[in-house]
């Protein structure tokens, strides 16, 4: 059984390592076919990323929303919640933050923090909304999460035009110098780029993560209301309890991205017509991650990596950035359709003693 048990979980780092491989020889096959030699894209495509310490640095500064979505759909998807609205989430996160940050005077450090604290509780509470919907009137949570993107969104733009509009443009007044969260030390180092408090705050995040589900009775509990919440509930878990407090969590990582971005990245939020869309490469991140800490970290640097480094494939070898859009596509379609990969694999016969 212990023979049968490690198989498996060598599978389950196999396939999506198998996914990756073979979504970039697809993806150097469409560049074939297109005219582009693939050798030299990939090659643009790492040289963006690792080039020079600025671009080593936004490497860094684009990969962490990423990474931090992917754990806010992985926390919810513990407890068996499809949360695909991370993206209102993180608008939410990042208005309320910004009205914090205009509006309010305070001293340095202290106005990020509260500015930070709030966008969090913000994100969190609109993920409160989901859950709510979901254990008192019943309401698929993918139906109401996707509604409540659109709400968040045309909710931003009424509070911007409101209170923190930027005459004669599309966007919100800047925050004030003492409510930003970047790091002009860092900032020298990486020769320019926006580096801020989250590059400090994602490792703990990350530790707390695994810590959370693999340490403690509630996260036990969460994942237990993931696996059956009606066994969960003949056992005595609080299902609903349990599923407010982790969409209550999921939110609140949301909430973060949309406020270190607003704080430490723009300074500002955009008037825009639609969602950043951040919140659906997490459902891709968590899934290629498996929901685990190390996985959906490892996962968010690669899809992070990857779109920043399309820009060297399209700058250093004329290539379409939505060739690297095609490649994740793969990478995430294989590994949720892990047969087809298995299948590429080579068989062993399972003996009799492995099965027992």
């Amino acid at each position: 059984m212990e023979k049968v048990k490690k198989k498996t979980k060598n599978s389950n780092v196999i396939v999506p390592v198998i996914a990756v491989l073979i979504a970039l020889v697809i993806g150097a096959i469409v560049m074939v076919i297109g005219g582009y030699n693939p050798l030299i894209a990939y090659q643009s495509l790492v040289t963006k990323v690792f080039g020079s310490v600025y671009d080593i640095g936004e490497t860094i500064r684009a990969i962490i929303p990423l990474l931090l979505s992917g754990l806010a759909v992985a926390v919810a998807n513990k407890a068996g919640i499809f949360n695909i609205g991370v993206d209102g989430q993180i608008i939410m996160g990042a208005v309320s933050s910004l009205l914090v940050g205009t509006l309010i005077e305070m001293p340095p450090i202290l106005h990020g923090i509260v500015a930070i604290l709030v966008g969090v509780v913000a994100g969190g509470l609109w993920g409160v909304l989901v859950a709510a919907l979901k254990t008192k009137f019943g309401i698929n949570e993918v139906i109401s999460s996707i509604m409540l993107n659109y709400i968040a969104l045309y909710f931003s733009h009424i509070l911007i035009k409101n209170f923190a509009t930027q005459e004669g443009t599309q966007r919100s007044a800047m925050i004030k110098e003492s409510a930003g969260i970047t790091f002009p030390s860092l900032n020298e180092v990486f020769n320019g780029a926006r580096i801020h408090w989250g590059f400090f705050l994602v490792p703990f995040i990350i530790f707390a993560f695994y810590y959370f589900f693999e340490k403690t009775r509630w996260g036990y509990e969460t994942k237990v209301v993931g696996l059956n919440p009606n066994a969960a509930s003949y056992a005595g878990i609080r299902v609903n309890r349990i599923m407010t407090r982790t969409m209550f969590l999921s939110g609140a990582l949301g909430g973060l991205v949309g406020t270190l971005d607003t704080l430490g990245v723009y300074g500002y939020v955009a008037i825009s017509s639609s969602t950043s869309g951040i919140g659906f490469d997490g459902v891709a991140i968590a899934l290629l991650g498996g929901n685990s800490a190390l996985g959906t970290t490892l996962s968010g640097i690669l899809i992070g990596a990857l779109n920043y480094g399309s820009q060297g494939m399209q700058f250093g070898a004329g290539v379409p950035s939505e060739i690297i859009g095609i490649v994740i596509s793969l990478i995430i379609f294989f590994v949720a359709a892990p047969g087809i990969v298995k299948a590429a694999l080579p068989k062993k016969p399972l003996h009799k003693e492995e099965a027992k």
